[in-house]
């Protein structure tokens, strides 16, 4: 199974929604840089995330949360907030990776 990553916000890019569009049931998505506005309870993109994580494991990096200036109260519920050994470890997890730009 597949880690896909997005590192781009997706108010500027298409990167999460192509990812959301192509990705399969079982995989992981791995928010990360500007990629974790994505996971923030509120926005636009929301609903996405939530019905992603019906059949998919969202992770949200959170030293790159934090270095945003949110905490991980602000994070939608089902996110699996990670830190950099957490990163590491899903990497090894999954078979393969996909980066999404």
């Amino acid at each position: 199974m597949l880690l896909h990553t997005v590192n781009k916000s997706p108010f500027e890019r298409v990167a999460l929604q192509t990812c959301l569009r192509l990705s399969q049931a079982g995989c992981g998505i791995l928010l990360l840089e500007d990629g974790v506005y994505a996971a923030l309870q509120g926005t636009q993109t929301e609903a996405q995330i939530k019905d992603a994580l019906n059949d998919k494991k969202v992770y949200a990096l959170l030293p790159d949360l934090q270095a945003r200036g949110f905490t991980a109260d602000k994070v939608i519920a089902g996110v699996q907030l990670i830190d950099y050994n957490g990163f590491v470890d899903l990497v090894i997890e999954y078979q393969a990776t996909q980066a999404w730009l």
